[in-house]
């Protein structure tokens, strides 16, 4: 048999990990689309002069949105990551205390 047909299992904690990435990656991905959307309205779209169309400012505001929530479920999958990782470091530790 072929060396390269035989798959191996992977661990839990690594599907957990090549999720958080995937997931963190798209997030990541569309809050970059969504910045570069807002640039390019408030740059190259010609607005009134003096006010701001009713369409851009809805158009803001759910960007807006959408952007505030990205960023704060990107922070939230990073906590969960890090503290993660802190717990199961923090098992194999003897909390010893030299007298």
């Amino acid at each position: 048999m072929n060396k390269y047909l035989k798959k191996t299992r992977l661990s839990p904690e690594e599907l957990d990990a090549r999720l958080k990435f995937v997931v963190g990656c798209v997030l990541a991905g569309v809050l970059t689309i969504t910045t570069a959307g807002v640039l390019y309205a408030l740059v190259f779209v010609t607005q009134p002069i003096g006010v701001q169309s009713e369409n851009d400012k809805m158009f803001f505001s759910v960007l807006s949105s959408v952007a505030t929530f990205i960023t704060g479920t990107l922070a939230g999958l990073m906590i969960s990551t890090g503290r993660n990782k802190q717990e199961t470091t923090d098992e194999g530790v003897d909390n010893v205390q030299e007298s």
